[in-house]
């Protein structure tokens, strides 16, 4: 099962932030949150921090073991900007974008993946053939008796 966490409207912009979510993916629990407590960025408090959430997600829903957890899913997606207007000289205006993101977490346990039954290619029903009586699109009708008139 996916355990998911998000922590939405991040005040950190998305690109600081993608290279700390590259490094914790494919990562166990423990060791994606001993990695980013170490690390200097504000962005890895937040992504820690959406870990841990995650974990919390899992215990909830009943998680057996979550110690075999391992970090499947780290995205940071954009969010909406936030537009401002800074004074220039001479009556200009240059824009400043304040840069918002979505940070999305999914844990996956491995060993629950192994138990379930997978299905055979044989085991799949085969498609049921279908015939249309229907002449095709654009095909000429055809041909109808007609009465024929004695003369």
């Amino acid at each position: 099962m996916i355990y998911v966490a998000k922590h939405r409207f991040a005040d950190v912009a998305p690109r600081k932030m993608r290279p700390i979510a590259q490094m914790v993916r494919g990562m166990n629990i423990d060791d994606a949150i001993e990695a980013l407590k170490f690390l200097p960025n504000r962005g890895a408090r937040l992504i820690e921090a959406v870990v841990k959430s995650a974990v919390g997600n899992a215990e909830d829903l009943g998680c057996r073991n979550l110690e075999d957890l391992i970090v499947t899913d780290c995205r940071i997606d954009g969010a909406p900007m936030f537009k401002r207007i800074q004074p220039r000289a001479r009556g200009t205006a240059f824009g400043i974008k304040r840069r918002l993101a979505h940070i999305i977490v999914g844990l996956t346990d491995p060993n629950a993946e192994e138990g379930l039954p997978e299905m055979a290619p044989a085991a799949m029903p085969a498609p049921v053939p279908t015939t249309i009586d229907a002449p095709a699109l654009g095909a000429a009708p055809a041909p109808t008796e007609t009465p024929s008139t004695p003369a």
